[in-house]
């Protein structure tokens, strides 16, 4: 199946339900509130319609006997909570929390891996004093003008406008080539990657292929939909494009960088970043805790899963003297690379 730029998949999801605990779901059957219905409830849930048991290589089995003993009749439901938020943590996925009155539990990609961008130095040496501020792009030119220099810090907050884009378009497009900063870009709105995306897509080109989880099988999935780019600006930049990412680039980051792989003018440098490809949806527990997890996978242009970190093309790393040094290797890098 074809899907255009706004794929139904997306507009499904990236949901935390946020019911108050004293609202209950109306269930199919009645379950009742106790420590173990509420313990099994979740692990079915996770065995059925997780996306990613099996490309992870988790033994969802192994994890209900390592955790089930855990639970009491009695326990407190702070107690409750550290045993359900740990067998969820054990799916080492940013996508999945478990949401209660007084907790809410989190897997942190970011610190699997190094930082990779000292935002000080960036500020004081690449964007420098006389930087501009475009909605959420902070920007300026660096090496004497030929390349332009984006930091774009989240896909959060207001939509990229058409505005925005003509702007950074008519600023560089005379630069050899532009520089992206998605560093520490934690994610956010998905229609922003695809209004980014359109500052170079002078085409309609396949960007990557998305399908759910529907069943407890390993091969249990919807039919593949097929998600593509949106020839609809005039002002694009033709030249070559480099994008900066690290392991705390993720969820919209890695759609972005997923994307990447689609444009021969476009390429990664820094290090893999944080995945966080498979999209979350949620439901209620029997006791009003919500929950969310990942329900699908995202299949590159290459045929790749990149759930577990998108790889770059040129890996850089941060040198542990940038602060003294006053220099960004991996702008250094990216910026050689463009003017080659």
């Amino acid at each position: 199946m074809k899907t255009k730029k706004y794929n139904p998949i997306l507009l499904i999801i990236i949901i935390i339900i946020s019911f108050p605990s004293c609202e209950k779901l109306v269930f199919d059957e009645e379950i009742s509130n106790t420590p173990e219905s509420n313990f099994n409830y979740l692990w079915d849930e996770i065995n059925t319609k997780y996306a990613f048991l099996e490309y992870k290589n988790i033994d969802w089995d192994s994890v209900l006997m390592v955790y089930q003993p855990m639970i009491y009749p009695e326990m407190s439901n702070d107690s409750l909570f550290n045993v359900l938020a740990s067998m969820m943590n054990s799916l080492r996925d940013g996508h999945v929390n478990l949401i209660s009155p007084f907790n809410i539990s989190r897997y942190d990609i970011s610190l699997l891996g190094p930082k990779n961008i000292d935002s000080r130095l960036v500020k004081t040496k690449y964007l420098k004093s006389d930087y501009y501020s475009t909605g959420g792009f902070a920007h300026n030119f660096i090496r004497d003008s030929e390349i332009g220099y984006i930091r774009f810090a989240s896909f959060n907050g207001s939509v990229i406008s058409d505005y925005q884009l003509d702007f950074l378009y008519n600023r560089y497009k005379d630069c050899k080539g532009i520089i992206i900063d998605i560093r520490q870009n934690g994610g956010g709105y998905v229609s922003n990657v695809f209004e980014l995306l359109s500052l170079f897509t002078d085409d309609e080109r396949l960007l990557y292929q998305t399908q759910i989880k529907s069943g407890p099988g390993a091969d249990d999935f919807t039919l593949m939909e097929s998600v593509y780019s949106d020839k609809a600006r005039e002002n694009v930049f033709s030249g070559k494009v480099a994008v900066l990412t690290d392991r705390g680039s993720y969820s919209a980051s890695s759609f972005f960088s997923t994307c990447t792989y689609a444009y021969e003018d476009v390429f990664l440098v820094g290090d893999t970043t944080g995945g966080g490809l498979g999209l979350p949806n949620g439901g209620q527990l029997p006791n009003g805790w919500t929950y969310r997890f990942s329900i699908t996978r995202t299949i590159a242009v290459n045929g790749e899963n990149y759930e577990n970190g998108v790889p770059p093309n040129y890996t850089v790393i941060l040198s542990e003297d940038a602060d003294e040094t006053g220099i960004d290797n991996v702008i250094e890098f990216a910026a050689d690379k463009l003017t080659e």
